[in-house]
């Protein structure tokens, strides 16, 4: 019966493989991921021409630049970023949007760490209706309180300080904030927590040495979030800031372009020095970024 029984078991396993084979893909497939990719491929170039653009400017001259021309520049030259980043006040214009932004990501992950631990963890009275009332910011457009930012900073003696964007970006980052962070911190086992209360450990000691250590992602995430954004910001920091010496980055590059006569391989050097400090960054944090989301959707 063994020796019967192992020519069959044989050919069933052969026959199980070649089902399991795959077949020859359809050429319906085959023809629709090519048009996919060609579609793809068409938008990447599309996006990518203008920096690529821009990257060359920087290393041409204003006549250069001018004339049009190749892509590639002719005789590149370090001149033109040099002298925005030295003559032009760009090295302090740096200075203050670093300034700005370390202190934003910091009082955010402070501040809505501590929250997203509050509303995943504690149960308090009005916990559901306030954490709702979060959710609904994410729906109110940041212009519509602009007007009211800037009186309540003139009240307070904040209008035209640093101090006086810190405050309003971090309050705009608290709705997407506290979601990613409830999420994260609803992700970790509740038993960690009681395990940690058996054994005499504080609130505190808890939200410290277990949950911010297993939700480094999120917070990660959540620095990113608002370090890119207060980077980039505009508008708020226009209405803000009138001495030049508290100008951000994106001011400085307001500037240039308000010569009488812009100089656009300046303009360019200007807007690559603003850009590069975010590509990095996104770049060296990317695994993380999406780990942190990723979580936070689970959770």
């Amino acid at each position: 019966m063994t020796t019967l029984a192992a020519p069959d078991a044989r050919r069933h396993t052969e026959q199980d493989r070649s089902q399991r084979r795959p077949g020859p893909r359809p050429a319906g497939r085959i023809a629709g991921r090519v048009v996919v990719f060609v579609l793809l491929a068409g938008y990447a170039v599309v996006s990518l021409y203008p920096f690529l653009w821009m990257v060359s400017a920087t290393f041409k001259t204003q006549f250069e630049v001018v004339r049009g021309g190749h892509l590639i520049p002719e005789n590149p030259t370090f001149d033109t970023l040099v002298n925005t980043w030295n003559q032009l006040n760009f090295f302090d214009y740096f200075l203050n949007s670093v300034l700005v932004t370390t202190y934003t990501v910091v009082l955010t992950l402070a501040v809505y760490a501590a929250a997203g631990y509050a509303f995943a963890v504690l149960r308090f009275k009005g916990r559901t209706a306030l954490f709702r009332m979060f959710m609904a910011l994410l729906f109110v457009p940041g212009v519509t309180v602009m007007l009211p930012i800037v009186i309540l900073e003139n009240e307070l003696g904040l209008l035209g300080t640093h101090m006086g964007l810190v405050l309003p970006f971090v309050n705009g980052t608290a709705p997407l904030s506290v979601l990613l962070m409830n999420g994260a911190f609803n992700a970790i086992p509740h038993e960690l927590r009681e395990s940690a209360r058996v054994d005499g450990a504080s609130e505190l000691r808890i939200f410290t040495s277990i949950y911010l250590p297993l939700s480094r992602p999120a917070l990660i995430t959540v620095a990113l979030l608002t370090a890119i954004p207060t980077w980039n910001e505009y508008l708020l920091t226009r209405v803000s800031l009138n001495d030049p010496s508290t100008y951000t980055l994106p001011l400085g590059l307001q500037t240039l372009a308000s010569e009488s006569v812009p100089q656009y391989n300046n303009l360019m050097a200007g807007a690559l020095i603003i850009v590069v400090p975010v590509i990095l960054l996104f770049l060296f944090l990317q695994r993380y970024f999406v780990s942190g989301l990723v979580g936070a959707v689970k959770g």
